[in-house]
């Protein structure tokens, strides 16, 4: 059987190529990134308070002498990654500025991501992708595990600088997806009294709920080692607990970007220990708050970059832990095996939804 590539053009032989290439080498655009943070150079050129020459930015630089003629080069792929924007200022000179993906990374951002860049591109989190393939001939549960013997959760729990970069990060997730939610989202805690934020961690999202709206009392639940030496505040508590055993009773549960770290069987026994804790409420509104990504892969409307963010967020839950990214009709199958009966689906938070689900 011939192979398409042998009847291939010379111009299709070498587009495949530098497809092959593309991919192989996409790992270098997140470690130039991470540098790029090492060094501060967002901040550098945010505190600059306007567009920043390479020699201006390099003698900012805590850099070596003999290293600062590379500069140049790792701006440049930063820039071609849509980091930074090149241009001439009025001398000719080449000048550099921020985007808004690079704003994202600045020190003082309150929205900002790079907890998460360092989390994910952590040396922790790298290795057991190089298990991956041995991991599909092996019997084990994730490549996570079969690296360090052990859950991811209970390596945050035993080894603290992991579980530092961990809370940390999904501290600033909550900063950014909280203002989003209560900025577009404000119907969703209509008629609703209270409010348990399951795995909620430091508690981030709950205190922007609890401020948001007054009236409302937020409950956060999570482990000991999690939320010990927290304090809350008129509207706000902090509750050890275990959600496979028991979530305490509310208005509504809110899951954000839980139910994707484990598996079906492990998913539906959390609904249930929320469905029992709405039911114990007797609120006529009664519902869960899903906060996850719903996979989009035959929608047209998704564009391809948000599509492959979902899908590669799939692939680290199951290098990972043992959950995964589900399409609607997944989800549909974990509510209907804990016995809801209806659920309803927001598409308002980019690669994530919001879905709101009933008794």
């Amino acid at each position: 059987m011939d192979l398409a590539i042998n009847n291939s053009s010379s111009r299709e032989l070498l587009q495949a190529q530098v497809h092959v290439w593309n991919h192989i080498l996409k790992f270098i655009n997140s470690m130039a990134l991470k540098c790029a943070i090492q060094l501060g150079i967002p901040d550098i050129i945010h505190n600059h308070g306007q567009p920043i020459t390479l020699s201006n930015l390099i003698s900012r630089l805590n850099v070596h002498p003999s290293k600062s003629r590379f500069i140049y080069r790792l701006m440049r792929i930063l820039v071609q990654s849509g980091f930074f924007v090149k241009h001439n200022d009025v001398h000719q000179e080449v000048v550099y500025s921020l985007t808004p993906s690079s704003e994202l990374l600045l020190n003082d951002q309150p929205l900002k991501m790079t907890p998460f860049l360092l989390l994910l591109l952590d040396p922790m989190l790298i290795a057991p992708l190089h298990l991956l393939g041995s991991w599909f001939r092996k019997h084990g549960s994730t490549p996570f595990e079969m690296t360090y013997d052990m859950s991811f959760f209970d390596l945050g729990a035993h080894e603290p600088r992991f579980g530092s970069m961990f809370d940390e990060a999904m501290v600033a997730d909550s900063e950014l997806v909280s203002r989003v939610v209560i900025k577009e989202c404000q119907g969703v805690f209509e008629g609703l009294n209270s409010i348990v934020d399951v795995g909620g961690g430091r508690g981030t999202m709950a205190f922007a709920i609890a401020n948001a709206f007054p009236h409302i009392k937020c409950t956060v639940l999570d482990l000991p080692h999690v939320i010990d030496n927290l304090k809350g505040t008129n509207n706000l508590d902090f509750v050890v607990g275990d959600m496979f055993e028991k979530i305490p009773p509310a208005n509504a549960i809110l899951l954000k970007w839980i139910l994707h770290d484990w598996n079906d069987e492990e998913s539906v026994k959390i609904l249930k220990r929320c469905r029992e804790a709405i039911s114990i409420s007797k609120s006529d509104r009664g519902k869960v708050i899903i906060i996850d990504i719903v996979v989009t892969v035959d929608n047209k409307e998704m564009n391809n970059r948000a599509t492959e963010t979902q899908l590669l967020w799939d692939m680290l839950m199951m290098v990972n832990l043992t959950g995964r990214e589900r399409t609607e009709k997944e989800w549909e199958k974990l509510f209907v095996a804990a016995g809801f009966t209806y659920y309803k689906i927001s598409h308002t938070l980019g690669v994530r939804s919001l879905i709101e689900v009933y008794l």
